[in-house]
């Protein structure tokens, strides 16, 4: 099968830890090459924010990564990039109107990216398949006024939920905010984000602890934004007093300084007197994210919300024992008393009541870490999520088929919801 992946702001060539750089990008680059290894060809459009960029890379084999002119050709934070996405669609639509270069499905990441693959498969009678990997509903309920999604980001998802035909969730709790947010083309299939468990596992080196360092280590991975919820565990410091916190994530470290969620953090934590047990590492390559992991104790993953989650998935396949916030994908990854711990989010008394249970009973820790490397073999591979996505993209093809052969009077589509969109991207334009 010939595929097409959308990703409009998310290179999976981005060196990750900035700001609008973790999970999606992750995700995007170990489904296409899983895709690949399947026996499909795959190409990943993301917008070239570079203007030295080639147009195409081959990033693996039976994967290319194509760089689309839309926009400045520089970095612009994804919540400013709305303006360009009909200059993107119109863009992936003279690319794919030869037949020979035609995609047989397109996979939309994000809701930007769905805008653009839906403006272009529609035309050329592409079936499009949709992953939000996060949800504007979501993000106001939790952000509200620090929220700097476009204004009608709610709504514009709310056409792609009705319009695409197919939505992936990443989780059993996204089924259920899609189904408040509109009536889907179809039941929304459930595919997890997954995990390389040959690099992510147990064995191997692991990250040695300066001389001196607290009896105990804490790890946590991802982004440097206040959602992810780092506050929670630097405060949990105060009454862990034989505990270090590791902070992986953020821009590399001569520029931590400068990034101003470092610099709260690290006022927070001078206000408690735990500075001197706040490691933040700032950016960490992925070939050594494993290292870090293997070097802790306890994985700390505490969003406020949370689409799916990586990083709990990447430390329960490297055999450590997770606490996590009962939020998103972490209800379906860490399980209860199996493989980790989940309290609510911006709770660091219960964070710490967790953590400390599980620093006091090593046998605890090695049987939840072990458990944890099983749960990660059995559901969340790479090849395993490739396959439940392959699934989809036939649900989708045959769904689109269906409606090509049926009366006109049939059509599903909303029209008044078309127009709505149409409109937008003509006054973008316009801009």
């Amino acid at each position: 099968m010939r595929i097409a992946m959308v990703s409009e702001h998310a290179s999976p060539l981005a060196v990750l830890g900035g700001v609008d750089a973790g999970g999606q990008n992750v995700h995007v680059a170990a489904l296409a090459q899983a895709l690949a290894a399947r026996g499909h060809q795959v190409e990943v459009y993301t917008r070239r924010d570079d203007a030295v960029l080639p147009r195409r890379v081959r990033m693996a084999p039976g994967v290319d990564v194509v760089h689309v002119d839309a926009g400045p050709a520089r970095p612009v934070p994804k919540d400013e990039l709305l303006p360009w996405m009909p200059a993107f669609a119109a863009w992936l639509q003279r690319a794919w109107a030869p037949r020979e270069t035609r995609p047989e499905v397109v996979h939309a990441h994000f809701w930007m990216s769905g805008l653009a693959a839906l403006e272009a498969g529609r035309a050329l009678g592409v079936p499009v398949v949709q992953t939000f990997h996060a949800l504007g509903s979501v993000k106001r309920r939790h952000q509200g006024d620090h929220d700097t999604s476009p204004a009608r980001r709610i709504a514009l998802e709310a056409g792609l939920v009705r319009d695409v035909d197919l939505v992936v969730a990443t989780c059993r709790d996204e089924v259920a905010e899609l189904d408040a947010l509109a009536t889907p083309r179809r039941r929304p299939a459930v595919v997890p984000c997954g995990v390389d468990v040959e690099h992510f596992e147990p064995e191997g080196p692991a990250e040695p602890r300066a001389a001196g360092s607290p009896r105990f280590r804490l790890v946590s991975v991802g982004r440097l934004v206040e959602r992810k919820g780092v506050e929670t565990a630097v405060r949990a410091l105060a009454v862990l007093p034989d505990v270090e916190l590791v902070v992986a994530g953020g821009p590399p470290p001569h520029e931590l300084h400068l990034d101003p969620e470092a610099v709260r953090l690290r006022s927070v934590a001078r206000s408690l007197g735990v500075a001197d047990r706040l490691l933040l590492v700032g950016q960490v390559e992925q070939p050594d994210v494993p290292r870090l992991l293997r070097s802790a104790d306890v994985s700390v993953n505490v969003p406020w919300y949370e689409p799916f989650g990586i990083a709990p998935l990447e430390a329960m396949a490297c055999g450590l024992p997770v606490v996590g916030t009962a939020v998103g994908g972490l209800l379906d990854t860490v399980v209860e008393g199996s493989t980790g711990a989940l309290v609510e989010p911006r709770d660091a008394a219960a964070l710490a009541a967790a953590v400390r249970g599980l620093l006091d009973d090593p046998a605890r820790r090695r049987r939840w870490g072990r458990a944890g490397r099983r749960r990660a073999l059995a559901h969340y591979g790479w090849d395993r999520v490739a396959a439940s996505t392959e699934d989809a993209y036939g649900r989708a093809v045959r769904g689109a088929s269906r409606r090509a052969v049926a009366p006109a009077t049939t059509v599903e589509t909303r029209p008044d919801q078309r127009a709505a969109l149409l409109a937008h991207f003509d006054e973008q334009e316009a801009v």
